[in-house]
């Protein structure tokens, strides 16, 4: 074993260990929202930087079920340009993507100058859920493991900048997340028959997981481990550290000032019949 893989197998015991930790104070909605406030500020100022200097950003998040991917990028995309960053969340493979070449259909994706983009799910599918739930052959996820550093390697040497996130959540809190999605109406869209599967694998997900790690950490795409238990301080922590690894400062930007509106000219309400919606609120 290298030392990249052992330093990946060393890390995975680590946040392990790390998840275990005793419960934080619980967050302040006020503080949160501050806070976030503040970091949305800055992902905007970055966005202004990444379109100013060409820049071509590629974030992977991924982790089980009810880690928080979603609730992550949610948090990230909320206030910036869905036009510069691009959150990708690909469905089932057709039957024509089966029969290509495994990350063919992951490519078109990949940024370019100006663009960030966030995989909620990525190629990793492979090493994960198709492992898991037999979806790939043992062959076929151990040569994905062999394959995928040198592909991520040409996407940095190309200029891509590779970010790479795993949520990692305790089972105590997945179990109470999917449960919880059970009798919540806006959330039961969540909990689909896989995640039922699943959760009943927990420990073939660590397997892979390790797998994952200590074949792909290395130091040109490494993966960063986040503790979700805690989905706001998650959020925080996951943007704060975001915003750490792109150097950016502040774009040029003109000053804006709104022009004077034109005069009526003449111009008087008509007396059309609106047809406004009902006011319940």
């Amino acid at each position: 074993m290298g030392t990249n893989g052992i330093r990946a197998k060393s890390g995975a015991k680590t946040a392990a260990r790390q998840n275990r930790a005793k419960p934080q104070e619980k967050l302040k909605g006020k503080d949160y929202n501050n806070e976030l406030a503040r970091l949305h500020g800055e992902l905007v100022k970055l966005q202004e930087w990444v379109v100013y200097k060409g820049l071509k950003v590629c974030i992977v998040f991924e982790g089980r079920d009810g880690a928080g991917k979603g609730g992550t990028i949610k948090a990230i995309t909320e206030r910036v340009s869905p036009r510069v960053f691009r959150v990708v969340a690909l469905p089932a493979p057709t039957e024509r993507e089966k029969s290509q070449m495994y990350m063919q259909r992951y490519v078109p994706h990949l940024p370019a100058a100006g663009e960030v983009v966030i995989f909620d799910r990525s190629w990793y599918n492979r090493a994960g859920v198709e492992r898991v739930m037999g979806f790939c052959r043992e062959e076929m996820a151990r040569k994905f493991l062999q394959l995928v550093p040198l592909l991520e390697k040409a996407m940095v040497e190309s200029g891509i900048i590779l970010i790479k996130y795993w949520m990692e959540v305790s089972a105590e809190e997945q179990t109470r997340r999917l449960a919880a999605r059970i009798h919540d109406t806006r959330k039961i869209w969540k909990l689909s028959p896989m995640d039922l599967k699943s959760y009943s694998r927990w420990y073939d997900y660590s397997r892979a997981r390790d797998d994952m790690f200590i074949a792909t950490d290395n130091g040109f795409a490494p993966w960063h481990v986040v503790r979700s238990d805690d989905k706001k301080r998650a959020r925080l922590n996951t943007i704060a550290h975001l915003l750490g690894r792109i150097d950016y400062k502040s774009a040029p930007r003109e000053e804006v000032k709104l022009p004077k509106r034109q005069k009526a000219g003449g111009y008087k309400e008509p007396e059309i019949p609106f047809k406004f919606i009902e006011e319940r609120y």
